[in-house]
């Protein structure tokens, strides 16, 4: 990947516009704006190739750009490895994001029932908590595909890879941060979150502690064995992931206690910090995305529990380094990586509705088979119509009482009711026995035996 251009020295840029005279500097101080005709948060980058407006030149345009900016900046009680606080603005796009997933993602006017509803809640939030920890993982390196890695998760095998053990730790530490999402930060959590996402994966001395100074960290461009990040020195990171904690829990988190930040703003600065300290030899962006999380989840953001960002950033993995680099190289402007990771989350929500849409329509599909079938109509619950939709699609397919369980998250003893009821009365599908264990077969004439 290349390292975006860095802009030209805002101080530089002055001098020159003093030399040409007091109208020149008034005229680009008193009509800028943070953003370019389109409304876009550009970066030097990529704004350079693009025709400036009013005569100016490329840099007269940045610098006007630059000094709105610093008019809209907050300062966080965060700093760089120089120690300079990071600054960010909220632009008209951040502002519709924010007031978009206030909207959609901490009330329940706009929810599906899907994940309102009781019975059928825990179905997808499991579901849910799989996908981030399959694309978390992913993201990472993993190479196990979904279908074997959730095969893995719900029938409760052992990994039997490096790739599968970093999907069924990740997991765990879903499941971790739902248990103490009403919990303050610590660095011991932080230890704890690091050692469930890398246990077995990393050696046995690098699990859970700081990286030291022996340990020489970068984030590599992989194909070009380039430099793209160098994080802070290791004997800062005590002090680093402390005040990190502490603004995860303050109720006020600006150098000034009358400026509001929004817990989205919170929650994403939280996982940009943590890759960009990068406190750990290893796991690092898996722990930045599982405290994006814990802190979505404290501040009541929901339905974030159920969506997988890292599904989203998987599609697109260049735009989100880029994200990271676009601010690094702009005096560590968080804005860019604010702008995106929004968008991120927004695209997240937007398919949680699109795959319960289709869900709750596949269920349908299934209740209709069942409508003209006296002997069958009304006898199947939420997970039983889950079950036999997929059923339908998969022949021969074969079912345990555990992998039902964890599904639904759900008790033992009724999971193995939903399944005895399906194949021993309502006869849709077979029961075999392989040693101690039950499978519940879907038979080949499923259809059939639904419509008789």
């Amino acid at each position: 990947m290349k390292i975006p251009v860095s802009p030209p020295a805002y101080d530089t840029i002055l001098q020159s516009i003093v030399e040409a005279g007091p109208d020149t500097l008034l005229h680009l101080m008193r009509d800028g704006s943070p953003v370019d005709q389109k409304g876009r948060y550009l970066h030097w980058d990529k704004l350079r190739h693009l025709p400036p407006p009013d005569g100016l030149s490329s840099e007269e345009w940045w610098f006007r750009i630059k000094t709105a900016r610093r008019n809209l900046h907050q300062l966080l009680p965060l700093q760089d490895k120089q120690g300079k606080p990071l600054p960010f603005a909220t632009p008209d796009h951040i502002l519709r994001e924010l007031h978009w997933l206030d909207r959609y993602a901490a009330g329940n006017i706009q929810s599906s029932d899907a994940i309102t509803n009781t019975q059928t809640r825990n179905t997808y939030l499991i579901r849910s908590l799989i996908e981030e920890a399959i694309n978390s993982s992913q993201l990472e390196g993993a190479s196990t595909t979904r279908d074997v890695a959730k095969e893995m998760i719900r029938q409760n095998r052992s990994p039997t890879d490096k790739s599968e053990r970093m999907i069924l730790n990740n997991y765990h530490a879903m499941q971790f941060i739902r248990d103490i999402k009403d919990e303050t930060l610590t660095p011991s959590i932080v230890f704890e979150l690091h050692r469930l996402l890398t246990s077995d994966t990393l050696d046995e001395m690098a699990v859970g502690r700081f990286r030291t100074k022996l340990d020489d960290i970068h984030v590599i461009d992989n194909a070009t064995q380039q430099y793209l990040h160098t994080p802070p020195a290791a004997e800062q990171l005590p002090e680093r992931l402390q005040a990190l904690c502490d603004f995860a829990n303050s109720e006020s988190n600006t150098e000034s206690d009358v400026v509001f930040l929004h817990p989205v703003i919170k929650s994403i600065i939280l996982h940009f910090m943590l890759a960009y300290d990068h406190p750990f030899c290893d796991g690092n962006g898996r722990t930045a995305r599982a405290l994006f999380y814990w802190s979505m989840a404290r501040q009541d953001y929901w339905l974030i529990e159920f969506v997988s960002i890292s599904r989203v950033i998987k599609q697109a993995s260049v735009q989100y380094a880029k994200a990271f680099l676009h601010t690094e190289t702009d005096d560590n402007d968080l804005t860019y990586f604010l702008i995106h990771q929004l968008d991120v989350i927004h695209q997240a929500v937007d398919a949680l509705h699109i795959f319960l849409d289709q869900k709750m329509q596949d269920i349908s599909e299934a209740e209709q088979r069942l409508t003209d079938n006296p002997r069958l109509k009304g006898k199947l619950n939420f997970r039983q119509l889950a079950l036999l939709r997929h059923a339908l699609k998969h022949p021969r397919f074969s079912y345990v009482v555990q992998e039902h369980q964890r599904s639904h998250g759900i008790s033992y003893d009724v999971a193995r009711k939903d399944l005895l009821e399906m194949a021993d009365t309502l006869k849709l599908l077979v029961k075999t026995k392989q040693g101690k264990r039950y499978y519940f077969v879907t038979p080949n004439d499923l259809e059939q035996r639904i419509a008789t």
